[in-house]
């Protein structure tokens, strides 16, 4: 079984990239399904047929889906909805301001992810190609599972036995309304789907996350802002792709400098990724749309290579939090690197760490701005840098 994990920023090509990896896994034999979880669904005109909420044969061994997320909404929350809004009522929030709080942010992509646990379960597919929502909405949805599990401790703090017990008491001194079983049943299904996702996600030997930018500043900036992201949330990338690169035999004098910016960014990229196999596609001549099309793309992009593989070993980053101290360790894979001085340079949201002819820079998440690095060391092939809060 294999999952991978297609995302990047609006607008680079994920989901050509996510069609073309389905085709490619399709003709290789293994029985695939490629499922769109973005709100604005573009899988359909990639592969220029008609798709819906069901999986839909494209290919001999591919299926594709575009998921209704607000019908999977509704079928999951829709009781819970009314109770909390009649809670909201009661509290003297009325109307559409009441029934907005009743569906917490994201909530409708959670019930996308739980669809692909669902068919991971269903031993269905040996290979599931997720077209995910743009990076900001991506990251969001993969810390969803904890996220929601805490807020239903906090809005159903009591089990369905002591409900059973205080209803009846509480219905003759007060009129705040009380969960009833529909709704405790509700509640029970929702934890149903949410059991296993992140488990799911989160297996590097099942799950992998691939990016796809395009050769510009803020794109590769947004990029491995999302490389850190996922290492956080302990998601393993295995490949950058890198989308419309201005093919070399492109010599027209307008496009030279063209050519001199997008190669100074593929050297960021391969010094950013580091550890992660980076790939890249041409900038084509046409929108490369339907199945013909998508296999060049294909073609060009793995070659001979399986893409179903890893397509890099390990997790070249990941983050760790100490139990006594507080302090967290950004931990990242340098096999190649030596003991000696590391020189570690910060501006802004930036570290630069540089360890003999090895550098590289990260762009730190939102948690580790907030810390000063206390120190840095080489242990076992892996450079670990330490963060600590400021007093502790």
């Amino acid at each position: 079984m294999r999952i991978i994990l297609i995302t990047g920023k609006g607008g680079v090509g994920k989901t050509t990239v996510s069609a073309a990896t389905a085709i490619k896994s399709a003709d290789l034999g293994y029985s695939t399904l490629v499922m769109s979880t973005d709100p604005a669904h573009s899988l359909a005109d990639a592969f220029d047929v008609p798709l819906g909420d069901n999986p839909t044969e494209v290919v001999p061994n591919l299926e594709a889906q575009q998921i209704d997320s607000q019908q999977r909404l509704e079928e999951s929350w829709g009781e819970v909805r009314d109770h909390l809004t009649e809670l909201f009522d009661w509290s003297g929030l009325k109307g559409i301001e009441a029934e907005e709080l009743t569906v917490f942010p994201g909530m409708d992509e959670l019930f996308s992810l739980a669809t692909v646990r669902d068919h991971a379960r269903s031993g269905e597919y040996d290979v599931i190609i997720v077209d995910c929502a743009p990076t900001a909405e991506t990251l969001r949805l993969l810390s969803l599972p904890e996220v929601m599990s805490w807020y239903m401790d906090k809005m159903f703090p009591i089990s369905r036995k002591v409900a059973k017990v205080v209803r009846p008491v509480i219905s003759r001194v007060s009129t705040i309304p009380f969960a009833d079983e529909a709704v405790f049943d509700a509640v029970s299904r929702f934890y149903d789907r949410l059991d296993g996702i992140r488990e799911i996600l989160s297996d590097t030997e099942v799950t992998t996350a691939r990016l796809v930018m395009n050769p510009e500043k803020m794109v590769i900036s947004e990029a491995r802002r999302t490389y850190t992201y996922l290492g956080l949330f302990g998601y393993s990338v295995d490949s950058a792709i890198v989308n419309r690169v201005l093919p070399s035999d492109v010599s027209d004098p307008y496009f030279d400098r063209w050519h001199e910016i997008q190669a100074a960014h593929m050297v960021d990229i391969d010094e950013g990724f580091k550890g992660t196999d980076v790939r890249s596609l041409r900038l084509f001549e046409e929108e490369m749309v339907g199945i013909d099309l998508l296999r060049v793309v294909a073609d060009e992009l793995f070659g001979d290579t399986d893409p179903t593989e890893r397509l890099s070993e390990g997790q070249a980053l990941r983050i760790e939090e100490s139990d006594e101290s507080g302090d967290v360790e950004l931990i990242m894979q340098m096999p190649f690197a030596e003991r000696g001085d590391i020189d570690l340079m910060r501006h802004a949201d930036e570290v630069f760490v540089t360890v003999g002819s090895y550098r590289r820079s990260l762009i730190l998440p939102d948690s580790l701005q907030r810390r000063t690095i206390r120190g840095a060391k080489i242990h076992e092939g892996e450079l670990r840098i330490v963060f600590t809060l400021e007093g502790s």
